[in-house]
């Protein structure tokens, strides 16, 4: 339970309590932490995790974790229902209800870009803005245009919904992004590892409880999603 405790220490308004096998809610909901089904194949660890799934891999925060190994995705993981809950369903038009405008680099692009500002999201993206707005003049083609924040669908190719329907994940620039699905496995049917996508500016996101589509072996370089639980220290 060390790790799931990261989940009340992230999101402290929602979640009380862990108790035995449950995750307790501040409402009294509870869900199951194990559901019993032990070690899973990676596609069912993505299409059907328990909330114990979420921390078997464990994000490597900073310069290091890449290239990642085969079918390392941390974070990647996410049990559908806890985020639903907490964050609305997109469909019902919950989530775009909770959504205020972050400032995108203030000085250098200034488009408002729509978060969510439940758990402190959109202020957590803020300050990421903020401070990237900073950086030398270098890293803006990075940076701009983004490649959006909401957006009500789901993960290319699966029935898993996307983060961005959560309205917890922003893309940056597509003209420097790797995707996974774009490029072609090799003889030893492994994808190739590629990204441009500067330190300084993952740096910024994770100090700020955002993880980085970069560091899994399924790359998405572009992407970044506010999951504090992964990246925050549990004091």
């Amino acid at each position: 339970t060390g790790a799931v405790t990261a989940l009340i220490k992230a999101y402290p308004d929602f979640l009380d309590r862990i108790e035995e096998n449950d995750l307790v809610w501040k409402d009294g909901t509870r869900m199951r932490i194990d559901d019993g089904k032990g070690a899973k194949a990676f596609e069912a660890l993505l299409d059907d995790p328990d909330i114990k799934d979420m921390f078997l891999m464990k994000y490597p925060l900073g310069r290091q974790g890449l290239a990642p190994a085969v079918n390392f995705d941390p974070g990647r993981i996410r049990y559908a229902p806890l985020y639903k809950k907490m964050y609305g369903d997109c469909r019902a038009g919950e989530v775009l209800a909770n959504a205020v405008d972050v400032v995108w680099l203030p000085s250098n692009y200034g488009k408002n870009l729509k978060f969510s500002k439940i758990n402190g999201a959109a202020a957590a993206l803020q300050r990421v803005s903020d401070e990237l707005d900073k950086l030398p003049a270098r890293f803006l083609t990075y940076l701009r245009p983004t490649q959006g924040t909401y957006n009500c669908r789901l993960v290319a190719g699966t029935n898993r919904e996307s983060a961005h329907g959560l309205g917890i994940a922003i893309d940056i620039a597509a003209a420097h992004s790797h995707y996974w699905q774009w490029s072609k496995p090799d003889a030893d049917g492994r994808f190739p590892y590629k990204n441009e996508i500067p330190w300084e500016i993952v740096e910024i996101f994770e100090k700020h409880g955002f993880i980085w589509g970069g560091k899994w072996y399924h790359y998405d370089t572009m992407h970044f999603e506010y999951r504090p639980e992964i990246v925050l220290p549990p004091n």
